[in-house]
């Protein structure tokens, strides 16, 4: 079951839904993900499970890491409806579908005509 089920947003409520405030755990999936060093995957089982995760390598300091580690998925899944992550191309087999997660690129802000000074003679 493909995640673009998932009823599609307008325009316009994707500029609202981007300037509304994150909560705490909406905050920290998006530093996640938005971390080019660490990439992120979302798996779409047969009967439509998903789980969003990533790879967390082994801290030499404190010999933490190592494993795979789950994302919260109710997060993710505001995250996405909001417009503020993206999937990248399906990764399909028989039993599962895996797409890579990206934050979602905030359109650059519009120049502003810089009005020309007056010079003294």
């Amino acid at each position: 079951m493909p995640l673009h089920a998932v009823r599609p947003r307008t325009t316009a409520s994707r500029a609202t839904a981007r300037h509304t405030p994150l909560g705490q755990g909406e905050a920290e999936v998006l530093r996640i993900v938005a971390d080019a060093r660490t990439p992120v995957f979302v798996t779409v089982r047969e009967g439509g499970r998903r789980r969003y995760s990533y790879w967390r390598p082994l801290d030499s300091a404190t010999g933490r890491g190592g494993c795979y580690v789950a994302l919260p998925t109710a997060e993710c899944d505001a995250l996405h409806a909001a417009g503020r992550i993206t999937l990248g191309d399906p990764v399909a087999d028989p039993a599962r579908t895996t797409y890579r997660v990206r934050a979602a690129r905030t359109p650059a802000a519009p120049l502003r005509a810089v009005p020309r000074r007056e010079r003294a003679a």
